[in-house]
């Protein structure tokens, strides 16, 4: 006769193991979003950049603090015709007006004396921009701005004595006076006005003259 077996005692049932979730690696996650951000920041700024740089010259020379737009304020005074012998700008150094026939040679001088604004104003007219400092002015900010002009067409620098300032920029009917050569706004005025101020763009800066002393030379014309 068969026996009957009772229930075993003591087996408990199996439980399902529960897979463990892997930990994140949050520290990983962090420096690759940060990096992604910095990407993004950097190609939205140099976009941003670039086009500051291809908007109008005149739209960037009028952002820039402190300019003085005489073509605005004075264009009376912007007037071109050749004159000879010493003549007087009411803005000094001169930024446009009559002047003598014959332009300062302007493809990057750097004139280690004062020059004649009579030419300079020519020269102005041709579309450089003259760098003009104060003689005193500490060496090593002569320096910087030396590397900005020497051997850059369309430019000229020399000290004068009659700058409102301790460096200022000069381009027809413009003005930028600055206390020091790092003053970023520098660069600006250079990059917008350089050419493109001047009513005669186009014309040469080569072939000029190069003689200091502030009384003009005999003219050529020009």
């Amino acid at each position: 006769m068969a026996q009957s077996r009772g229930p075993k005692i003591g087996r408990r049932p199996k439980k399902k193991a529960v897979p463990v979730a892997a930990a994140r690696p949050w520290g990983v996650i962090a420096t690759v979003a940060a990096v992604a951000v910095l990407a993004v920041t950097i190609i939205g700024y140099a976009a941003f950049a670039s086009w500051r740089g291809t908007r109008p010259w005149g739209d960037r020379l009028a952002e820039i603090s402190g300019l003085t737009d005489y073509k605005a304020q004075k264009p009376a005074w912007l007037t071109q015709d050749h004159k000879e012998g010493p003549l007087d700008y009411a803005v000094k150094p001169s930024v446009g007006g009559d002047h003598n026939g014959a332009w300062q040679n302007c493809t990057g001088d750097v004139y280690p004396a004062p020059i004649a604004a009579e030419n300079a104003t020519h020269s102005l007219e041709h579309g450089a921009v003259w760098v003009t400092y104060r003689p005193g002015l500490p060496a090593e900010q002569v320096r910087q701005l030396e590397e900005r002009v020497r051997g850059k067409d369309y430019t000229l620098m020399s000290p004068q004595e009659n700058t409102p300032g301790p460096i200022s920029l000069q381009a027809w009917g413009y003005q930028l006076v600055v206390d020091s050569a790092s003053d970023e706004r520098i660069d600006t005025f250079l990059s917008a006005a350089r050419i493109n101020a001047g009513p005669e763009v186009g014309a040469p800066c080569s072939r000029g003259i190069t003689d200091t002393g502030t009384a003009p030379p005999p003219s050529a014309g020009g």
